[in-house]
């Protein structure tokens, strides 16, 4: 029988926890504690693919950028260029958490890092009002000078603290190598790619250009499970299951999601942006796109069999 294959979102506390200084240390622990909840999966046979966040990382790596150009004058490199050092670090941490937690439990099983390249198209709506902060903050008269100077687009942080660059949020429209990907995980390898939502890129006719974007990676992570067959899709998070009236009276945890339930509590505001609300939506795409179902949890509930909010058609 063909083993199943499943389709693992890491979430942003896979790597760090709140009340953290986020050094290596402290993520490398992070990482092998999420892999470790991997195994009940690994030892029923399931091939996996892991995909993973790089927000703070990718924040962190800007601002590194920044500092080094004011204080010692080298270059900073564009958005892209973080996105694949963040993939590479990133990656480097789950591969050796992840061959840690295999030789605990005497599986053999190999584990491959991709840096992957995700496709967008140039001509997304979604560049023409870019809302992603990233990197340092800014007086307004830094921003101003930055804005003229390079075309970026800064707006003023909610809560006060200055004002930080926006980039738009596209969506993924094709994977780069995702037969590689697929390969390799047909073949029992645990493939970590499209990290971080995978590095924009747009098609040129000299080739792939990298953009100055940032891609949901659930999102992400949804299209490289449909592309390459996927049974199931696992979105980790930090919560045990899907809540309606989240922290509010009349809270409730969801089972089972149908995709019109799921619309419907979208379209009611049910689920926070930035945070609940991209990975149902994500869970949505890979449903309608043939997937077989979106499981929603936490790490350690993988275990088992009615574990989190199971999105299905």
């Amino acid at each position: 029988m063909k083993p199943k294959l499943a389709m693992i979102a890491f979430g942003g506390n896979a790597l760090l926890r709140s009340g953290q200084k986020g050094t290596y240390e402290e993520q490398l622990a992070n990482v092998e504690n999420t892999c470790e909840q991997l195994c009940p999966l690994i030892e029923k046979g399931y091939n996996i693919i892991i995909g993973h966040g790089n927000g703070p990382q990718v924040g962190a790596g800007l601002l590194r950028h920044d500092a080094a150009s004011k204080l010692c004058g080298l270059p900073a490199m564009p958005m892209d260029f973080c996105g694949s050092e963040t993939q590479g670090s990133i990656a480097y941490m789950i591969e050796t958490g992840m061959e840690r937690v295999l030789r605990r439990h005497a599986l053999d099983r190999k584990v491959v890092s991709i840096v992957t390249r995700v496709e967008v198209n140039p001509q997304d709506p979604k560049f023409c009002n870019p809302t992603k902060p990233v990197g340092p903050y800014y007086t307004r008269e830094e921003a101003d000078r930055l804005a003229a100077e390079s075309g970026a687009v800064f707006k003023e942080d909610p809560k006060g603290a200055g004002w930080r660059k926006v980039v738009a949020s596209p969506e993924p429209i094709k994977i780069n190598n995702i037969d590689i990907v697929s390969e390799l995980a047909s073949e029992g390898h645990i493939v970590i790619t499209v990290g971080g939502g995978g590095i924009p890129v747009v098609d040129t006719p000299q080739g792939h250009k990298g953009v100055e974007a940032v891609i949901d990676k659930d999102l992400a992570s949804a299209l490289c499970a449909n592309q390459t067959g996927a049974d199931e899709f696992y979105i980790l998070t930090d919560v045990p299951k899907v809540y309606i009236n989240f922290r509010k009276p009349g809270q409730k945890a969801l089972d089972t999601l149908t995709v019109a339930q799921a619309r419907e509590y979208l379209a009611q505001g049910q689920f926070t942006e930035g945070s609940m609300a991209p990975k149902v939506r994500a869970g949505i795409l890979f449903v309608e796109n043939g997937g077989g179902q979106c499981i929603i949890t936490e790490a350690g509930s993988l275990g088992d069999e009615s574990c989190g909010t199971r999105i299905i058609k």
